[in-house]
């Protein structure tokens, strides 16, 4: 949106030194939410890292030139050693993020919050007050998740909401965008369902597409208000959606209907960005240790970081799933291969393909764009 205010050149396709990763550190969670696809429950798991070994994985991220990590769960919090792994990302260089239920985070623990130096905070909310609670599975959770952003915020640790659309909270993104609004909050990240999709049959009226669209004008509009606010009073509110890479596209459809002539460099700058970056710009490391090529693929390990190092793990193309992720372009199938845009979107996330096919490679069935506008 900044890009269609105030134009910058163009620059070489994005090609980050090493992946963030996204590190599971610890599977208990104080919640059991609906969503939750780390299954996580209030409980010790057997054969978690050791501080000492989560030490020596980060001494080899650092020379593997990983820009970033963030520390997630379950929820990080309940790791004993979250501060003192925190402390340490920081001391090495990284970018280090905080991915939490906020449940647990009140004046005390936000004091230790700010004392790691967090450059983000990111906590889940699914909707307002009784969507929300419904979907924790824990009346009360809304309340203490929304105090924990006002103590973040307070605080001055830069702090997000994260939202993952569902057909049963779609009505409160509204609501949502505005508490974010009225709260002077710094992100928010719009999560698509990444592990559901629907088939190709009727796909302009289908509801979940449909729903897809109106969510996502919404929130483009309500981005680009906020941008041209910004332009006038300084501020700099993000927002960023995730897990479906068609938005990009979709971006495009939305330009053509109020800025035609913003679409020609919009394009070129979602070329540069380049699309889904599983397997390749985004990791993750599970409590266990194995490595996934993102968080939706804990059902594919790539190799244990106790036996062979990321650094060895992550660039062997022995395994097809990478290789293929590697590829450019990917050899996707169906709707995805003939599709014009496929050089922005990648080939989209892979996840729900492989969920709902067992091909990885099949058409993305979460993909809400009609044949008409990939053609």
């Amino acid at each position: 949106m900044r890009e269609i205010a105030a134009p910058t050149p163009l620059g070489p396709v994005r090609k980050p030194p090493g992946p963030v990763v996204i590190w599971n550190l610890v599977r208990r969670c104080n919640l059991t939410c609906k969503h939750c696809y780390s299954i996580s429950a209030d409980k010790d798991f057997a054969g978690e890292l050791t501080t000492a070994e989560v030490f020596g994985v980060m001494d080899d991220l650092k020379a593997f030139k990983v820009p970033g990590l963030i520390l997630s769960g379950g929820e990080p919090l309940l790791r004993p050693d979250i501060f003192e792994i925190a402390n340490r990302s920081k001391a090495l260089g990284f970018f280090t993020a905080l991915s939490s239920n906020g449940t647990l985070i009140d004046e005390a623990m936000t004091r230790r919050v700010a004392a790691a130096d967090f450059d983000y905070v990111g906590v889940s909310l699914d909707g307002l007050e009784t969507v929300h609670d419904r979907f924790r599975r824990k009346q009360g959770a809304f309340a203490a998740s929304l105090k924990a952003i006002r103590l973040c915020r307070d605080a001055d640790l830069k702090v997000g909401v994260r939202f993952t659309l569902t057909q049963d909270n779609f009505a409160d993104l509204p609501g949502l965008l505005k508490l974010v609004e009225d709260e002077g909050i710094d992100r928010f990240y719009f999560s698509h369902l990444n592990y559901a999709g629907r088939g190709n049959k009727n796909r302009k009226d289908d509801a979940h597409h449909q729903m897809t669209r109106q969510a996502m004008d919404l929130l483009f509009d309500t981005c680009w208000a906020h941008t041209q606010m910004s332009s006038q009073r300084g501020l700099q509110r993000e927002f960023t959606t995730g897990n479906n890479d068609a938005d990009g596209v979709y971006l495009l459809h939305w330009l053509r209907r109020k800025f035609p002539e913003k679409e020609a460099h919009i394009r070129a700058k979602l070329a540069q960005w380049g699309g889904n970056a599983s397997g390749v710009n985004v990791a993750n490391i599970d409590n266990l240790g194995n490595v996934h090529p993102d968080t939706m693929w804990w059902h594919h390990t790539l190799g244990n970081v106790r036996e062979r190092p990321f650094s060895a793990i992550w660039p062997d193309v022995a395994d097809p799933l990478m290789a293929g992720l590697k590829q450019r372009p990917r050899p996707v199938k169906g709707r995805c291969a003939t599709c014009a845009h496929l050089a922005l979107c990648n080939g989209n996330t892979r996840v729900r393909a492989q969920q709902l096919t067992g091909d990885a490679w099949a058409e993305d069935p979460g993909c809400y764009l009609t044949d008409e506008e990939i053609a």
